[in-house]
């Protein structure tokens, strides 16, 4: 019984992040079809940062209006909107229209408005709903939420995405290509994307199904008996429910408000505890604990992403895909670590969070030095960036599971607020890196096939 509810509950995670996710990883396929061409990450930025509105009604109703929110209506609802949203995709996104006197993708920049309303606002809604069911399953959403990065980034993968062949051309002296060598011309490699083996609008549909697959997921956990005999008692669900909004108390059937099994006296008290918090940290250490959470989440959700390219391309296009690849799978896998050896010691999430926070900053600097980082000639090299890479994310997972822990012991409202927390730091850490990246282009980018340093 518990395993099914292990399983739904990373399935319900996985639809956190997914849509946005997946419209990231197939930027090299949409690009080249749209007018706005690679201009779109920085119109991507700006808009999944004006998504947050959605995060901040639900902290402001939460914080002023509890009585009056029903989070399981806000979750069927987003849900529900990101389905549609991912469906239409397909069948929209390559429309254009006139708009300021150029042509814009309109309808794609307003889907994914609408993609990155839905996973921003999951952020302050599906957090808080997990603490209806017993603590062992949030570091299983935890889990699902790290799949939400590698799923579409496997399926992308073998879709064909960003695979780079290195071809011959010839460039004459007035620097145009051609494919045959004359007089006064030199060859060099030159970077060519490869085919997809599917278009984008499979990878689209295969969005939207995994959208319905959380869908299902959440109702199963609302409604399979196996997931209630996983909730809480029917004291504990009360004060639930009156936190979330008294409305549901009047429209949940009364085996849902009642165990199916009858809890210990200290299982009792320990959910209860759930919503009114054990009151084990000062305010202090609660201080520390959100200033960490909005740290980590600006360096693994928006600075390092944005310069991930920078880091990786001068090593190569099979570096640049492993740390890819592998980052992304150290996040699941962490979160799976942290199911087995959860931790609540403050001294070890410190020094977790300076150990990332070193390995980022040689991330960092590995950009500033693009195109001609350390050791970019040599295996060791390669080497080095991948592992920073999987240790960075793994790291740093970890962190973010052992916050999540916390503040479930904490209560709701804590965990309301670490969903806030997490889009404020994502917030800022985009918006630091944005000028730098796309203004002032303070970064240079390797080419996978042409890289010449000094020795």
């Amino acid at each position: 019984m518990a395993l099914m509810v292990h399983v739904l509950a990373a399935l319900f995670g996985m639809g956190s992040w997914i849509a946005i996710n997946g419209l990231w990883v197939e930027l090299p396929l949409i690009v080249p079809e749209i007018p706005e061409g690679w201009y779109l990450p920085s119109y991507l930025t700006i808009i999944i940062q004006l998504a947050n509105v959605g995060p901040l009604f639900v902290t402001l109703m939460h914080k002023f209006f509890p009585s009056k929110l029903n989070e399981s209506g806000v979750i069927y609802t987003i849900v529900c909107f990101g389905i549609m949203a991912s469906f239409l995709l397909p069948f929209f996104w390559k429309v254009t229209s006139v708009f300021t006197g150029a042509r814009h993708s309109t309808a794609l920049l307003i889907l994914a408005f609408f993609l990155s309303l839905v996973d921003c606002t999951s952020s302050v809604t599906f957090l808080p709903f997990m603490t209806r069911l017993q603590p062992k399953f949030l570091t299983t959403y935890f889990i699902g939420e790290g799949l939400s990065g590698l799923v579409p980034g496997l399926v992308a993968l073998g879709q064909g995405v960003g695979i780079v062949n290195c071809v011959n051309s010839t460039t004459n002296t007035t620097g145009s290509q051609s494919s045959n060598s004359t007089g006064g011309d030199s060859d060099r490699l030159v970077a060519q994307y490869q085919p997809a083996n599917f278009p984008p609008e499979v990878f689209f549909f295969f969005l939207s199904g995994v959208m319905a697959v959380c869908l299902a997921a959440f109702i199963l956990l609302n409604h399979l008996p196996q997931s209630r005999r996983q909730r809480a008692t029917s004291k504990y669900v009360k004060q639930t429910e009156a936190t979330n909004g008294g409305a549901e108390l009047c429209n949940r059937e009364v085996p849902e408000q009642r165990p199916m099994i009858t809890a210990s006296d200290s299982q009792q008290e320990a959910r209860v505890k759930a919503i009114s918090g054990t009151g084990k940290y000062s305010r202090s250490e609660m201080v520390l604990i959100f200033l960490v959470l909005a740290w980590v989440n600006a360096l693994t959700n928006a600075v390092l992403p944005s310069i991930q390219s920078y880091s990786c391309l001068p090593y190569g296009n099979l570096a640049y895909h492993l740390s890819a690849a592998l980052g992304a799978m150290a996040n699941p896998l962490a979160c799976f670590v942290a199911m087995f050896y959860p931790n609540r010691s403050l001294r070890l999430m410190g020094f977790l969070t300076l150990a990332g926070t070193g390995v980022g900053s040689y991330i960092m600097s590995m950009a500033a030095l693009s195109p001609c980082p350390w050791l970019v000639q040599s295996q060791a090299g390669k080497a080095l960036i991948v592992l920073s890479w999987i240790l960075f994310v793994g790291t740093l997972s970890y962190v973010k599971v052992m916050i999540g822990i916390i503040l479930r012991d904490e209560g709701h409202s804590a965990l309301v607020l670490c969903g806030a927390v997490v889009q404020l730091g994502s917030m800022l850490g985009a918006l630091t890196m944005f000028p730098l990246v796309s203004v002032y282009s303070l970064f240079r980018s390797g080419d996978p096939c042409n890289t010449k340093c000094p020795l």
